[in-house]
C-alpha cells in the first residue's frame, strides 16, 4: 500500500475528551475514529489489525472443535423473557427498539438464549453431543459510562462461544481445552508474559469462573498474582478460604491492576432447562444439555495490546497482528532516483511475501520518521540519496529500537530470521 493513497492522516494530538492511551494512539495513528463515547469506527489500518486478531482467535477456537456461525443482532423479546433476562431490572445494558408494526426488539449483548433455542432443532440424541459453536460479531451494551477507549465500549467486536455436553465430565474436558486455547491466543498476540488465568466468582453457575487478566496500570480490575504458578485471584473472591482451596499462599501473591481480556464459565442447565434443550441418552432417558460460555473481545484485545506494548513514541505492534511487516520510507532528493529504487525494493519485499506500507508522501524526513514510530510497524526500512550512493539501507526494529545500516540482501535475511509470534 502506498501511504499517499491512504485517506487517513496521522495527528499530533488526540481529541481532548479522550483519556485512554489506547484510543489516543489509535486515533492519532489513523487506526480508529471516535464517533461518540464508546463508539468507534475502524479505519483501513485499524481494520487490518482487527481482522488479524480475529483470525488468530478463529484458528485457536477451530483447533478445539469450535464451529463458526453468525447469529442475528436483532433479538426476540420472547426468548429472553423465558430466561428472565429481558427486563431492564434484570439486565441493565440492553439497547432496545420498537418495530413499526408493534412489538419490541433488543440488540444482542450476548447470545446464550437464541443459540440454545436454535439447537433444539439440531440436538435430540446423545449422538449429537458434544458441540462447541462460536461467532465473532458486533455486540451492543448500554454502558452508563463508556470509558477506556476500545477496551470498553457500547458497540464492540466479541467472540462468544458456547459448549453443549452430555454431562459434567464431558463439559469439564472441553472447558480445560478452552483454557489452553485462550492462553495460546494471548501468547500469539504478545500478551502471554503478562496475562494470567484468574479465579473469579462463578455466580449461580459454579464455584468459580475463570477470567484472563492482563497486568497493566490501565486496568480496571485488581488481581492477586502468583507469578511462579501463573495464576491469579480476582479481588472479589480474595479470601483466606479461597486461597486455601486453590492452594495459593498469600505471601506469594502480588497485587496488580489488570484488564480482563477473556472469560470462561460453566452455565450448567440454566438455559437448557428454561428453553427446553434436552437430549435422549443411551438408555432412552431425557436429560438437559450441560452448557458453558467462553467470551473474548477482539477489539478489546487490540486496545490491550496498545496499552501494554506501546512506548513513548507510539504503538509497537507484534508481528502477528501488525497492519504491515515493513514500513518502507523513501527520503527523496531533487531527482527521481530514490523513488525508482524504492519501487524496486518494494517489489523485492513483496516477492518475498512481506506486507509493505510504502511512505511515498511529499513531506519532511522528520515527519515520516515520527509517523513511522507512531504507527508501530515492526520493521522500518529507509532509503535516501546518500544511502543509494553506498548501495545501503537503514533498518530499524521498532520493538528494540536497534538501527543497522545494511544492504538489501542482509535486510531480507534479518527480517526473515524473525518469526511472527
Amino acid at each position: 500500500m502506498r501511504q499517499s493513497h491512504l485517506f487517513t492522516k496521522t495527528r499530533k494530538e488526540a481529541p481532548k475528551d479522550e483519556v485512554s492511551k489506547n484510543a489516543e494512539l489509535l486515533i492519532r495513528g489513523g487506526f480508529i475514529n471516535k464517533e461518540l463515547a464508546g463508539v468507534y469506527d475502524f479505519l483501513p489500518l485499524g481494520l487490518i489489525v482487527l481482522r488479524k486478531i480475529e483470525d488468530i482467535v478463529r484458528e485457536e477456537m477451530n483447533k478445539i472443535g469450535g464451529q463458526e456461525m453468525l447469529l442475528t443482532v436483532l433479538q426476540d423479546k420472547e426468548v429472553w423473557s423465558a430466561t428472565d433476562r429481558w427486563e431492564d431490572a434484570k439486565v441493565d445494558v440492553w439497547f432496545k427498539t420498537e418495530l413499526k408494526n408493534g412489538g419490541k426488539l433488543g440488540l444482542g449483548f450476548s447470545h446464550e438464549e437464541p443459540l440454545t433455542r436454535l439447537l433444539k432443532d439440531h440436538i435430540r440424541s446423545y449422538k449429537d453431543l458434544p458441540k462447541a459453536i462460536y461467532q465473532i460479531q458486533t455486540k451492543f451494551r448500554n454502558e452508563v459510562r463508556a470509558k477506556s477507549g476500545i477496551m470498553r465500549g457500547r458497540e464492540f467486536q466479541m467472540k462468544d462461544m458456547y459448549s453443549f455436553a452430555r454431562d459434567e465430565k464431558e463439559h469439564e474436558e472441553f472447558y480445560e481445552r478452552a483454557k489452553i486455547a485462550y492462553m495460546n491466543v494471548f501468547e500469539r498476540l504478545g500478551l502471554g508474559a503478562t496475562t494470567f488465568m484468574t479465579f473469579a466468582s462463578g455466580g449461580i453457575f459454579s464455584k468459580y469462573s475463570h477470567e484472563f487478566q492482563t497486568v497493566t496500570p490501565a486496568g480496571e480490575d485488581v488481581i492477586y498474582v502468583d507469578e511462579k504458578k501463573k495464576l491469579a485471584v480476582n479481588k472479589e473472591v480474595y479470601t483466606d478460604e479461597v486461597l486455601e482451596n486453590l492452594k495459593l499462599n498469600k505471601k506469594d501473591l502480588k497485587e496488580e491492576k489488570a484488564i480482563e481480556v477473556g472469560n470462561i464459565f460453566s452455565l450448567g442447565t440454566r438455559f437448557s432447562d428454561a428453553l427446553g434443550l434436552k437430549y435422549i441418552d443411551e438408555k432412552g432417558k431425557e436429560k438437559p444439555v450441560i452448557m458453558g460460555c467462553y467470551g473474548m473481545g477482539p477489539s478489546r484485545l487490540m486496545g490491550t495490546v496498545v496499552e501494554v506494548l506501546s512506548d513513548g513514541k507510539g504503538i509497537v505492534w507484534p508481528e502477528s497482528i501488525a497492519p504491515f511487516r515493513i514500513h518502507l520510507i523513501e527520503i527523496a532528493g531533487k531527482g527521481e532516483k530514490v523513488t525508482a529504487e524504492a519501487l524496486k525494493i518494494l517489489k523485492e519485499f513483496e516477492s518475498n511475501g512481506f506486507e509493505v506500507l510504502h511512505d511515498d508522501r511529499k513531506v519532511s524526513a522528520g515527519e515520516k520518521l515520527s509517523d513511522s514510530d507512531l504507527l508501530g510497524i515492526p520493521w522500518r526500512v529507509v532509503i535516501s540519496e546518500k544511502m543509494l550512493l553506498e548501495n545501503k539501507l537503514e533498518l530499524k526494529n521498532r520493538k528494540s529500537g536497534e538501527i543497522k545500516i545494511t544492504d538489501l540482501n542482509e535486510t531480507l535475511k534479518i527480517i526473515k530470521g524473525i518469526k511472527p509470534l
